[in-house]
């Protein structure tokens, strides 16, 4: 059966609480291996959804005729 699919704030919280139990360093070592690798998969999950939201941000700016213009992010930054 396929995992479900978590939301972004979820995976975070999920990422949190394995970065702590990693932390503390009590679990066994194959636990600890298995913690590693769902951590992992979190956090290329996340990095993956924040690159997606990061490429919709746009900037408005007013045109000559008071009409908003959206500028891509990539613009923005220079």
């Amino acid at each position: 059966m396929a995992a479900k699919k978590l939301t972004f704030e979820e995976a975070m919280a999920r990422l949190e609480i394995i970065v702590g139990l990693l932390e503390k360093g009590n679990s066994p070592l194959e636990e600890a291996m298995t913690l590693f690798e769902e951590g992992t998969a979190l956090m290329k999950q996340c990095s993956k959804a924040l690159d997606q939201a990061e490429q919709k941000v746009s900037k408005l700016f007013p045109a000559g005729d008071g009409s908003p213009v959206e500028e891509p992010m990539e613009e923005m930054e220079s």
